[in-house]
């Protein structure tokens, strides 16, 4: 574990319930001071869950980003109960925000929950071998070789850490078949023993380096491009704790009219693989 204290992660995923499936959600004032694509998609993925029989898990979650979010507005969820089955229920979300006088949706999430059955059978992808977390850079080291680039880790920093198997601002071009991008992540401090919470904080973490997949065969670090989510889906294989180590592997098997297609892979430290990840989104030059 990474510490006795609370989470600082709590502070996004704590929702408030403003009536019956209606919940509000806040943005931590930060450098960048903008909505974080996770933020929206981990509180969705609670609100969710909050209007969900127990003993259902999330087994996956499909939405679509509609507008960039005001970090000065609130969001409310509205969550829509789709079906409540003998197996699997089903959620729809519409996250709103206020716009000049308006109400307007910014991001749309349909998520599905199940209480699980016997399996017939069972695989998985095996985890890459890769160095431990302990072996690598954090976001301390990526600050004090790149102060000015790296400053908005910061804040990001005291909420998820990170290991870095290469230099992301000024990665090596890969070259099929081995285009991979990877990272260590966990989420610092303590979560709550909720499944629940696990399956957001982890939805969170999923948005925060899957795009560099969509330019590591041309070799472009953070800050040489500009990326936006467009759409976020995630597959829960198995439970997991988002506060002990785990190894996110991005790849792009295509991209084209400005879009990157990106898959992710996500293993515990011990191997397990515990979600699938698939992201397409805008892949832009800084030169316009």
């Amino acid at each position: 574990m990474t510490g006795e204290g609370t989470a600082p992660l709590m502070t996004v995923l704590g929702l408030e319930e403003r009536e019956t499936d209606v919940f509000v959600g806040q943005t931590p004032s930060t450098q960048q001071q903008r909505i974080f694509g996770g933020q929206v998609a981990g509180q969705a993925l609670m609100a969710a869950g909050s209007t969900v029989p127990a003993g259902r898990g999330v087994h996956s979650l499909h939405s679509y980003f509609l507008r960039p979010g005001d970090p000065a507005e609130e969001i409310r969820y509205v969550v829509e109960r789709i079906r409540d089955g003998r197996t699997f229920t089903s959620r729809r979300v519409l996250a709103h925000q206020r716009r000049k006088g308006e109400d307007v949706a910014i991001f749309a999430l349909t998520a599905d929950f199940t209480a699980g059955e016997q399996a017939l059978a069972e695989h998985s992808l095996p985890m890459p071998d890769v160095p431990a977390p302990g072996e690598l850079p954090g976001i301390p080291e990526m600050y004090e070789r790149h102060p000015e680039r790296a400053a908005w880790m910061q804040a990001m920093g005291g909420a998820i850490e990170q290991r870095f198997l290469e230099d992301p601002f000024e990665p090596r071009a890969k070259t099929p078949p081995h285009t991979q991008h990877r990272t260590w992540l966990r989420v610092l401090g303590r979560l709550p023993e909720d499944p629940a919470v696990h399956a957001a904080a982890l939805t969170f973490a999923s948005d925060l380096t899957l795009l560099s997949a969509g330019v590591a065969r041309l070799g472009v670090g953070w800050g040489g491009f500009v990326g936006a989510s467009l759409d976020h889906a995630v597959w829960f294989h198995r439970p997991m704790r988002p506060d002990e180590w785990f190894l996110y592997e991005g790849d792009s098997p295509v991209a084209s009219a400005g879009r990157a297609l990106c898959i992710g892979q996500i293993w515990t430290a011990g191997g397990q693989h515990v979600a699938t990840v698939v992201q397409e989104g805008l892949i832009r030059s800084l030169a316009g």
